[in-house]
């Protein structure tokens, strides 16, 4: 699946390999499947089956609101807090510590890891994975400045997170300050990335840690963005653009760009800037060099006048 390793492949101790094309003279057996990546997976599920989880049933330390409905099935650790009007899915797992406010409804077959916490008025779909210490709908970034200060501006919208989003450790989706924050179906979201209040997240887009995006920013469809990247709000990221690590994006990026810098430019131009660059200091030294020789040239022209 990674040319990369194919230099090991003569020297592994593994009993067997995954390939996706016959290989010869290769010693050890080798299974040639369609992809490969897929495919380990699988093998991961077999020999690893996914586990229940330790949280059985629903604990006695938990507490859970009159007006709430938990499925049967969930499994409610100890110290959950679960608020009015909330609604837990069948077969969904909220391990201890996890905190839903007033009216939040999480979906089936979601997995909300210790000390999430979900604030009023959010939804979660179906499948969802939040881990560690995720928060969302927190409040957005909104003040008005006044005088010397500022006045905070009320954040009275939601979150809404559709089905099969996994959200990583310690990752903050902020409340709209009116109307939905939404991250679409599918979409992947890695540790410490941060989204503004009235983003949009379109659906299968993946997004590496510590992003962060500002308020109103509108990602497409299919988009990666990888590590430290910085998003301005009020712009939009078209579908299947490509962001490289450390980016920063000041405007508008049209669909399938692939773009790298700060700020921001086609990866091409990017690395014909990068490589003037790293011959800077001798272009300096022959610019001085230039600027001598013309000034040289100038005393001679005045000294045959």
């Amino acid at each position: 699946a990674n040319r990369k390793y194919q230099q090991h492949l003569q020297t592994t101790q593994a009993s067997a390999i995954l390939v996706e094309s016959k290989i010869d003279d290769l010693d050890i057996p080798h299974i040639i499947v369609k992809n490969a990546y897929i495919a380990f997976v699988f093998l991961l599920r077999l020999f690893n089956p996914p586990d229940d989880g330790y949280i059985k049933g629903q604990s006695e330390h938990a507490y859970i609101d009159a007006s709430a409905k938990v499925a049967p099935s969930a499994c409610i650790g100890p110290f959950v807090y679960i608020g009015p009007d909330c609604s837990v899915g069948e077969k969904t797992t909220l391990y201890p510590g996890v905190v839903l406010l007033k009216n939040v409804t999480i979906g089936r077959e979601c997995v909300l890891y210790p000390n999430v916490s979900i604030r009023e008025d959010c939804s979660v779909g179906n499948r969802v994975i939040l881990h560690n210490g995720c928060v969302v709908g927190s409040d957005g970034f909104g003040f008005a400045p006044k005088g010397d200060g500022y006045v905070k501006i009320p954040q009275l919208g939601s979150v809404v997170i559709e089905d099969d989003v996994e959200i990583g450790a310690n990752s903050t989706i902020d409340r709209a300050t009116l109307g939905e924050t939404i991250i679409r179906q599918g979409t992947k979201l890695d540790n410490l990335v941060q989204i503004a209040h009235n983003v949009e997240v379109g659906t299968n887009t993946v997004i590496a840690s510590q992003t962060g995006v500002a308020g109103s920013t509108k990602i497409g469809n299919h988009v990666t963005i990888a590590g430290q990247v910085g998003i301005v709000g009020h712009i939009t990221i078209g579908d299947r653009a490509i962001l490289a690590a450390q980016s920063g994006i000041s405007k508008s990026v049209p669909e399938k760009s692939i773009m790298f810098g700060t700020p921001a430019l086609p990866l091409s131009k990017q690395k014909r800037i990068d490589v003037s660059l790293r011959h800077l200091p001798e272009m300096v030294k022959k610019i001085h060099q230039l600027e001598n020789e013309i000034i040289a040239l100038k005393e001679e022209l005045q000294k045959r006048k």
